[in-house]
């Protein structure tokens, strides 16, 4: 009883800063909001040493040569962007009506399409990057839908508001582990659309090269992909005009192959993007521990 009472005010004071920031400026308009949270999350990256010193492990590893001061610029910047994607997250009920912050292309949408009037099944593979929720608006928009795998959170009151706003950018929604999994599967097998954020740390995958080092990655998507010959199509969101806009990129379905090429063509695709626009890349992810 004691421990349960402790976990709940741990979780209750970790979540008042965002609520907090969240209720402060709940009048004003979807863009103010957004911007708002955006600058304290930068500004968290400014002044909070742990944000700070994880960032630059991650980012030094990626960029030896970057200057201090251009390290610390670039970890606010990425506060910034990752701010105003939270906030997107939580309300992405309303985010997802917002058509006219998207401008959707390649041939990736066609090959959704087609295979959706298959009566088959389809696989979007995406990271941390831009903003992710924008590639399901854009699948919503054109009539389709589209499921998510995410990864439950341990503090209670971010689980509930996470994945409240997932769910509204599309269902099924389903978490890690072998339940998630099995009714992953059979959501593909009926002919459903399902969205992979394959950029987070997997203990139990493989070494493939990312950003230039050897990072433990997921072989899953491509294995469903290979298994029940459905198509495996990269799609990112990036952020454009001050961050108010979405270019929403459907690249053509990675040929199958085996998995481990395959994986490794998505992280490659992933790399480039990251290198661009390195800003946009959620660098807190500890991609290449344990690797």
């Amino acid at each position: 009883m004691l421990f349960t009472s402790l976990k709940s005010v741990l979780h209750n004071a970790r979540y008042f800063p965002l609520w907090s920031a969240l209720t402060a400026v709940r009048w004003r308009s979807f863009d103010s909001r957004s911007r708002g949270l955006g600058t304290t999350f930068k500004t968290v990256m400014r002044w909070f040493p742990p944000a700070r010193s994880r960032f630059d492990r991650e980012a030094k590893r990626v960029f030896p040569d970057m200057k201090r001061g251009a390290r610390a610029k670039l970890g606010q910047d990425m506060g910034r962007h990752m701010g105003r994607t939270l906030f997107e997250i939580y309300h992405d009920a309303e985010f997802q009506t917002q058509h006219h912050k998207f401008n959707a292309s390649g041939p990736g949408l066609v090959a959704l399409k087609e295979a959706q009037a298959a009566g088959k099944g389809a696989i979007i593979v995406s990271g941390h990057f831009g903003q992710w929720e924008a590639v399901r608006a854009v699948i919503k928009m054109h009539g389709l839908e589209s499921g998510a795998v995410y990864r439950p959170q341990k503090n209670r009151h971010y689980e509930r508001r996470i994945r409240a706003g997932i769910e509204a950018g599309g269902k099924p929604i389903l978490a890690t582990g072998r339940v998630g999994t099995r009714a992953l599967v059979r959501h593909l097998r009926d002919g459903g659309i399902i969205s992979i954020l394959l950029d987070e740390k997997y203990l139990e995958g493989v070494k493939i090269p990312f950003l230039g080092h050897d990072a433990l990655t997921s072989l899953s998507a491509a294995q469903l992909a290979l298994k029940y010959d459905l198509p495996m199509i990269p799609a990112f969101g990036t952020r454009i005009d001050d961050g108010n806009a979405f270019r929403v990129e459907f690249e053509a379905p990675i040929p199958h192959t085996d998995s481990m090429t395959m994986t490794r063509a998505f992280n490659d695709s992933l790399s480039a993007r990251i290198m661009a626009d390195p800003e946009q890349w959620y660098w807190m992810l500890r991609r290449w521990d344990g690797a």
